[in-house]
């Protein structure tokens, strides 16, 4: 376990890690107790825990900054242009290859675990994925903003795996929220630890388990406080939720001039705890519940003076995220039918000889494409600071219809092998459901 969750966990807590870290020794195979301890294990995180916040780090501001920093709007392009410059290129190839090397080859086992590996963060900070979202002001390498390049990196590692994806970007989503809307003592204190090599584990929390769940009504309650706010409520599908150190939790402020708003929460805030809640998809994410049980926090927590835009603009950015990672998984699936259909023979041909098989490839295809082209046509108004509602919208409701409906696509194609582990698109179709549920996690 991290040496930073240690103090913090109480006695199951201890018990669990011990039990984890006793599954990984090659002990266990030359005594014959594998399969027993690996049972205890997953009993273990089926019933379920109740531990404290991970202990984390001591966020201070070790500089001053006079205002906040920010990224600038990238220059408006009078063309629409799909294609990538050299830079972004650049990313996508670099993004891909860590995807499929390091993603795709771990996500049957994180899938059973309910883990990604433990070093994955440390991996995928390697490659810089939050610092150059970051302004230089505050130790990054950030310029301007670029929802593009965020949107093509999250679509090149769904490609490898979207619950593994979802843990790699779950940070960035944080920082993304500080550097826009946070104020310069917010970004002082935290966005220093973002840019380093030990890239905290943290998450942006706007999940409730509320039938007819609206993100703009959270029943998680912020009441004021002489000396700050109160935070009670529970959150669900957190990624990480265990590991994170740092969160951006959503909130109803109490008030006459209250709504929907967004709470900095250091995970060993007293009255935080979390506990596990395995899902059908993104099982890879380690997602869990983030339980606020009368959490006080100082004036200073609250994000962007509690402004309605400022909660509408993290939302859309997360529904815009959602989509580009519908598209990786999606061009994942098109990806494995293609040379499955082909290869596959029935009555002594392959059965992409057979129309229907044919007719529904093309309609994947076709389908992704059309995904594709709104998501990038969203990130690019997005980033240059223009209108953007109408094409997140559109770009959220075809992630949810037809990213699901491609992910059901390819299970059918595949027939009986679709329905096994054998092979991974029952994972991505389980995966692709989560698209219509999820409103946090991840930003563009």
């Amino acid at each position: 376990m991290a040496r930073h969750e240690t103090a913090r966990r109480d006695a199951m807590g201890f018990g669990l890690a011990a039990l984890n870290r006793l599954a990984g020794s090659p002990l266990l195979d030359r005594a014959g107790l594998r399969k027993p301890v690996e049972r205890i294990v997953a009993t273990a995180t089926r019933g379920g825990f109740k531990a404290a916040g991970a202990a984390q780090r001591a966020f201070t501001a070790p500089t001053r900054l006079g205002k906040p920093a920010r990224l600038a709007p990238a220059p408006e392009a009078g063309l629409f242009d799909l294609t990538p410059d050299d830079e972004q290129q650049m990313i996508v190839e670099t993004v891909t290859e860590f995807a499929a090397e390091q993603l795709r080859t771990a996500a049957a086992e994180a899938d059973t675990t309910l883990a990604p590996p433990g070093d994955l963060l440390t991996r995928a900070a390697e490659l810089g994925l939050t610092v150059v979202g970051i302004p230089e002001e505050v130790g990054g390498v950030g310029t301007e903003r670029s929802a593009v390049t965020n949107v093509l990196v999250a679509e090149a590692l769904a490609h490898g795996d979207l619950g593994l994806a979802v843990a790699v970007l779950a940070p960035s989503a944080v920082s993304s929220v500080l550097v826009r809307h946070g104020d310069a003592h917010q970004q002082a204190t935290y966005l220093p630890a973002f840019t380093g090599d030990d890239v905290p584990a943290a998450a942006l929390a706007l999940q409730e388990r509320t039938p007819l769940f609206d993100v703009f009504s959270p029943k998680t309650t912020a009441r004021r406080t002489p000396g700050g706010y109160r935070l009670d409520g529970v959150k669900n599908l957190v990624p990480r939720v265990a590991q994170a150190e740092l969160f951006i939790v959503s909130a109803t402020l109490e008030g006459p001039q209250g709504g929907p708003a967004l709470f900095v929460v250091e995970s060993g805030t007293d009255g935080v705890s979390v506990e596990p809640e395995p899902a059908m998809g993104l099982r890879g994410a380690a997602t869990g519940r983030l339980v606020l049980d009368g959490v006080s926090l100082p004036a200073s927590a609250l994000i962007g003076g509690g402004k309605r835009e400022v909660f509408t603009d993290v939302v859309r950015s997360s529904r815009l995220a959602w989509a580009a990672l519908a598209c990786g998984t999606a061009k994942a699936v098109l990806d494995y039918v293609v040379p499955y259909v082909n290869e596959r023979e029935a009555f002594g041909e392959p059965v992409s000889h057979r129309q229907g098989v044919a007719f529904q490839v093309a309609d994947i295809g076709i389908e992704l494409e059309g995904l594709r082209l709104v998501t990038l046509r969203a990130a690019a108004r997005m980033e240059q600071g223009r209108s953007h509602a109408r094409e997140v919208a559109l770009a959220r409701t075809l992630a949810a219809e037809k990213g699901m409906w491609i992910g059901n696509a390819g299970v059918q194609l595949l027939g009986g092998h679709g329905f096994i582990k054998e092979h991974p698109v029952e994972r991505w179709y389980r995966d692709l459901r989560a698209v219509g549920v999820m409103e946090g996690v991840v930003t563009a």
